[in-house]
């Protein structure tokens, strides 16, 4: 398994929110790019990149901070947030983005996602965000009527490189994550699972080590700017 350490970006800064509301964030630095080294310095061998403002806007809006870091850091990085279209997708991936996350528009033009995937092989992953099971997008504002696992199985053979499933209710909450409803994910596709929202502690990263299904990684943002969890520990737990 591999931790992503996450950097939310709003209005340039690196923040953390609370279960997904902009008007409960947390700055923890101005500095996203210097934010993103500290990360890459202690060990961890991606990084997790949301454009917040994006994710409204329906378009990038943190371009900047992005680009930061990807000129500042050697690791690998994705990015989710406002990516909806292929121009948008193609821009990414030739500033250097190793991955793009595609979520709204995972509900509302799943044929762009398919496209995706077969144009850009590896480089494209499905975030699907989800409160008591049921698909949320536009940043969490609006609640779908589609399971998390439907969605999901609809890019089973479409060559998607990874699933972020993110429990919004557990989101910056320091609760735990949802073991279960990832577990049960995992377990319905072939597509490699990561795990979002509520990652807090090594117990918890244990947790999900240990839940039954193959999960390819977990993301954690608090815990790791509150140093309840120790990056440099938790890569190696999750190697070991």
């Amino acid at each position: 398994m591999i931790l992503y350490p996450a950097i939310d970006l709003k209005d340039g800064q690196c923040v953390r929110l609370y279960k997904g509301e902009m008007d409960q964030a947390t700055v923890f630095s101005d500095d996203p790019a210097a934010q993103a080294k500290l990360f890459e310095d202690a060990g961890c061998e991606w990084l997790h990149l949301v454009d917040l403002n994006g994710a409204f806007a329906g378009e990038p809006v943190n371009a900047a901070a992005v680009e930061g870091i990807l000129a500042r850091c050697r690791v690998p990085a994705q990015l989710g947030g406002g990516i909806r279209d292929m121009a948008t997708i193609e821009r990414w991936l030739d500033k250097g983005l190793a991955r793009v996350i595609l979520g709204t528009v995972a509900v509302r033009d799943p044929a762009l996602v398919k496209q995706a995937a077969k144009a850009f092989p590896g480089q494209v992953a499905v975030g699907i965000d989800a409160r008591d099971g049921l698909v949320a997008v536009q940043g969490w504002a609006e609640t779908t009527d589609t399971l998390a696992v439907d969605l999901a199985r609809q890019f089973e053979d479409a060559g998607v490189a990874a699933i972020i499933y993110t429990d919004i209710d557990r989101d910056g909450a320091m609760g735990g994550p949802n073991v279960g409803a990832t577990a049960a994910l995992a377990q319905a596709v072939r597509i490699p699972v990561i795990a979002s929202g509520g990652v807090s502690s090594l117990d918890d990263l244990r947790a999900l080590k240990a839940c039954g299904a193959p999960l390819d990684g977990a993301i954690s943002g608090r815990a790791l700017y509150d140093g309840k969890i120790d990056l440099a520990e938790a890569v190696a737990l999750l190697k070991g």
